[in-house]
């Protein structure tokens, strides 16, 4: 699964490199492209909210915009880290300010799509947009606690990309289909998997810790 995440990984960066570069020459820098990301998501979020409060029921074209929405927002998140890399900006305050707005990016859609499903009176489906924000907090999370013990801690499928992706595609079918199912198992999906992979990482670091401490002890 992570080979064929790195070569599609790999395959978009070579996309993407003659925009990196454009933007490189016009002096854009990699905190720009990433607040970029974070305005989106959050006109994203906001796409979800009015469509809940305006939108008439049971048309769901609101939710199939806000989804294009999330998918070409998240276009940015490898932005940003091309032009970091290409441009020789890479810094560490730079890192920490894509991480941070990051999780903004995802709360703020997520919190939409919740406030959508609530307005719409699918309740008990809105839990699995809260669910995914608390496994999409914790897949991040404790890949920073981690690495601050110096585990690289890098295990499991859902991670950011794939997040993005699937709600995304989710929200455009949804939109093109008509049907509000199609949301709904998009973001269960994202609540199921994100949480299996932030309990992988616990298990992976608690693994890698404890054969520390063995080794301390000797």
């Amino acid at each position: 699964m992570m080979k064929i995440r790195e070569y599609a990984q790999q395959l978009i960066y070579k996309i993407i490199n003659p925009l990196v570069r454009a933007m490189i020459k016009i002096g854009m820098t990699p905190n720009t492209v990433t607040a970029i990301g974070l305005i989106l998501n959050i006109v994203a979020g906001a796409i979800f909210i009015y469509g809940a409060i305006y939108g008439k029921r049971g048309n769901f074209s609101y939710v199939g915009w806000g989804g294009a929405l999330i998918l070409f927002a998240g276009l940015f998140d490898m932005l940003d880290g091309q032009v970091a890399r290409l441009g020789k900006m890479s810094s560490k305050y730079g890192a920490l300010f894509d991480s941070v707005l990051d999780r903004y990016s995802e709360l703020v859609v997520f919190f939409g799509i919740c406030y959508y499903l609530i307005l719409q009176g699918y309740f008990i489906s809105s839990l699995f947009a809260f669910i995914a924000i608390i496994g999409s907090v914790m897949v991040s999370y404790i890949r920073a606690r981690a690495e601050g013990l110096g585990i690289e801690c890098k295990v499991g499928f859902m991670q950011r990309p794939e997040r993005v992706v699937i709600t995304a595609l989710g929200a455009i079918l949804c939109g093109i289909v008509n049907h509000l199912l199609l949301l709904v198992i998009s973001v269960a999906f994202v609540a199921v998997f994100s949480n299996i992979t932030a309990i992988s990482r616990m298990n992976h670091c608690r693994k890698i810790l404890q054969e520390q401490d063995k080794n301390n002890l000797r």
